[in-house]
């Protein structure tokens, strides 16, 4: 019974470092920034007030969810998208692997002009 459950102990970690190299996709519609969490919705992104839009979602860098509340005083550099009313609507906090995928827009003009290759998670500007 104990060798069992080594061994699937075993082979679980095996599978770790597995799931960890998953590149995590992010839409054509993301930006990146810098936000800093106060107090929720409030946010700064690059500097200026912003809000979290009801229903933001926010990822961690291990890719969970966690809440704005858990995050008050805290900056990252993150990839975002907005709804139509400018509220911010979705983040991702980067890992240092996604931090280093440049060039990424900051700004949707960049976003609209630049071309983006989906599946490679790679921008490049014409």
């Amino acid at each position: 019974m104990i060798r069992r459950l080594i061994f699937a102990l075993w082979a679980i970690s095996l599978m770790l470092p597995a799931a960890a190299q998953v590149q995590r996709q992010f839409p054509q519609t993301a930006l990146r920034g810098e936000i800093v969490f106060g107090q929720p919705p409030e946010l700064q992104l690059n500097g200026e007030t912003a809000r979290l839009a009801p229903g933001a979602r926010i990822r961690a860098e291990n890719n969970m969810i966690v809440l704005s509340g858990s995050l008050i005083g805290s900056r990252h550099v993150v990839h975002y998208t907005s709804d139509p009313q400018g509220q911010i609507k979705d983040v991702w906090i980067l890992q240092p692997q996604e931090r280093a995928m440049l060039p990424w827009p900051r700004t949707v003009k960049e976003g609209s002009t630049w071309q983006f290759d989906v599946t490679a998670q790679k921008w490049t500007i014409p």
